[in-house]
């Protein structure tokens, strides 16, 4: 019994670390104290406590300690941008550098502007608070604090012009597929062999199929990012690009590589280091 025990803390700790950086660590300083403690406390008990503390800590002293080492944590209510979900918040997964900070400003400060009605710049995942080269899976390069995806532009055919929609549960794996006369990279990464680059599709739950991408509120959006002088590259998939009739100004547009996936759910965009 005391092996069984041992594995889930070990199992817990590791899960837990690699979804959310803080969780583990977290996690053997509530289940320590208890040990040290020599409570008697149920389990339901014991993990109530846990998620009041790791509660607390991700809003006050992790957004601290991330400080140091140049991180701050994205809006949760704010008037131009917000997360999709909470998820992205509960899993500290919305973690940038003061740089890539300073950008989503300086882009979603646009949408002040009466026109947009409402607009919020919807962000994805970013990346955890501490340390480079922690990896923030399943992207590859979510590692530093200097990337971040936002969603595109949706709106509502049946029920009017509705800003901040999203087709999908999670903000993936709804894509803007390739029309008939478009070039299908999906189609020819997985020809290539890399069976990965479409996997998101399985987890992209369709929650609203009457939202649909609104095209010129999304060129817009790029455009802004591209325009700003700290960003380095974004990510868009080649037949958008050529749909929006989006300029790639200083080559700022890139194809990702067949080794990622797809990039017509969402925009990944990173400034220079």
């Amino acid at each position: 019994m005391k092996l069984l025990k041992g594995l889930f803390h070990v199992l817990m700790v590791i899960i837990l670390t690699l979804v959310t950086q803080v969780g583990g660590l977290i996690w053997i300083l509530v289940f320590g104290y208890f040990k040290y403690c020599k409570s008697n406390w149920i389990l339901w008990k014991r993990l109530s406590v846990f998620c009041v503390v790791y509660i607390f800590s991700i809003f006050t002293i992790v957004p601290i300690a991330a400080s140091i080492d140049n991180r701050k944590m994205l809006p949760v209510f704010h008037e131009t941008i917000r997360p999709h979900n909470m998820g992205y918040v509960l899993l500290c997964r919305n973690y940038v550098r003061y740089d890539l900070y300073t950008v989503l400003e300086d882009v979603s400060d646009n949408y002040r502007d009466s026109k947009y009605n409402g607009l919020q710049l919807v962000y994805l995942d970013a990346g955890f608070p501490f340390i480079n080269g922690f990896p923030l899976l399943p992207h590859l390069s979510h590692n530093d604090g200097r990337k971040v995806d936002v969603a595109f532009v949706y709106k509502d055919g049946t029920r009017g012009s509705h800003y901040n929609l999203n087709p999908s549960l999670i903000g993936y794996g709804v894509y803007e597929e390739p029309r008939d006369n478009e070039f299908n990279q999906t189609q020819a990464c997985e020809d290539a062999g890399y069976w990965q680059y479409d996997y998101a599709k399985a987890l992209g739950f369709n929650v609203d199929k009457d939202v649909s991408l609104n095209e010129q509120l999304t060129k817009q959006l790029i455009e802004q990012i591209q325009s700003h002088p700290k960003v380095q590259k974004i990510f868009i998939e080649p037949h958008l690009i050529k749909r929006l009739n989006i300029k790639n100004i200083n080559t700022k547009l890139r194809f990702h590589g067949c080794h990622a996936v797809r990039h017509d759910d969402h925009i990944h965009f990173q400034v220079i280091p």
